[in-house]
């Protein structure tokens, strides 16, 4: 925690009863209301839209630069306000990079309780975000702020990127490898640090996993056959494996075996940490996913853990693989292979 922090005396994950990207609006009920929308108006230059409930939206420029936006914000996932700001910024980012695209320019959304918080608190969390877009090569371009008594920050980003080189969650082709690129299990480890059970090296551990950029991991990808990519944040590692099954229409098995996970997870689980999120994305993927008849329902609730700011879901040719996870790992992502796509089960996943 910030000597500031210190001084106020203030536990920034104390302020909202959830934190990170936990605090999405369920699936579900996030499907009830998009499905009550009416049509957008066709535009041909709208390359991915609400259609495939993609990371970022791709708007066509020219035949060879498309315009890729997205915008993420949160409540705080973290006490310290500096490391606040650092993981927000990556996790906006993130979803340009998911897109195949370029990060540009960002605007800041902020929400503080300008009144009740020093504001020297809302400065660190700025300063974050700010050397978090530096090291990404993006500059901010402006921002809006509002006055509330619970604080949220985040970013709404611009990227470029090629028409044909667009990367969606909808294009996995069966023979495909699945590879994450960062260990999950942060929304249980975060829900632990508002509970005060975990200790400076493992909450600077699961701090660093979210404020690391997922920049080498989509350069690296960059050279490689990729059908389909997503990051993975809010929804879980299955819960957006599954947008990645339905959007391509063919099946998605996980080797529960090989999933990266961060130290402690199952320990704390067991202890009754597993936030609220979780078990939303849990009971949304009933009849979505298959797991085996003996697994332990912790390690599915892990499987759907609420992720903030975590890594690249990749969907690679098959016979490319193990060059790509080999230049990740030389590059410094702690990236894994994790499963495949199939032909089988369409839209649907199977845990083994």
């Amino acid at each position: 925690m910030s000597l500031q922090n210190h001084i106020n005396n203030v536990k920034l994950t104390s302020l909202s009863s959830k934190g990170g990207c936990g605090c999405k609006i369920g699936p579900a009920d996030l499907a009830q209301v998009i499905r009550s929308l009416p049509p957008a108006e066709p535009n041909p230059n709208l390359l991915v839209g609400l259609d495939t409930s993609d990371d970022a939206g791709v708007y066509k420029l020219n035949d060879e630069m498309a315009m890729v936006q997205t915008v993420d914000f949160f409540t705080p996932i973290v006490d310290d306000p500096y490391a606040f700001g650092q993981v927000a910024a990556a996790n906006a980012i993130s979803d340009i990079y998911a897109m195949g695209g370029t990060p540009l320019t960002a605007l800041n959304i902020v929400a503080f309780p300008i009144h009740t918080l020093d504001k020297s608190i809302l400065s660190d969390i700025l300063r974050g975000a700010g050397d978090k877009l530096k090291e990404a090569g993006v500059t901010l371009v402006g921002g809006h702020s509002i006055d509330d008594k619970e604080p949220k920050f985040g970013l709404a980003v611009t990227g470029l990127v090629h028409p044909d080189k667009v990367r969606t969650n909808a294009g996995a082709k069966p023979g495909d490898q699945l590879i994450l690129t960062k260990p999950i299990g942060v929304g249980i480890l975060t829900t632990s640090i508002k509970k005060d059970q975990l200790s400076e090296e493992e909450i600077q551990r699961v701090t660093t996993v979210m404020s690391t950029l997922n920049k080498t991991a989509a350069e690296t990808m960059a050279s490689y056959d990729v059908h389909a990519c997503t990051d993975v944040t809010g929804f879980g590692l299955l819960g957006h494996a599954s947008e990645m099954a339905k959007g391509s229409g063919n099946g998605v098995v996980i080797e529960q075996a090989l999933v990266p996970l961060l130290p402690r997870v199952r320990e704390l689980a067991e202890a009754g940490f597993v936030p609220g999120g979780t078990k939303n994305n849990f009971a949304h993927l009933e009849g979505s996913v298959t797991f085996p008849a003996d697994m332990d329902p912790l390690d599915q609730y892990i499987l759907c853990d609420a992720v903030t700011s975590g890594g690249l879901l990749i969907a690679v040719d098959g016979s490319q693989a193990e060059a790509l996870l080999a230049d990740l790992l030389a590059a410094g992502v702690e990236a894994a292979r994790i499963g495949e796509i199939t032909a089988e089960h369409p839209g649907h996943i199977v845990v083994r």
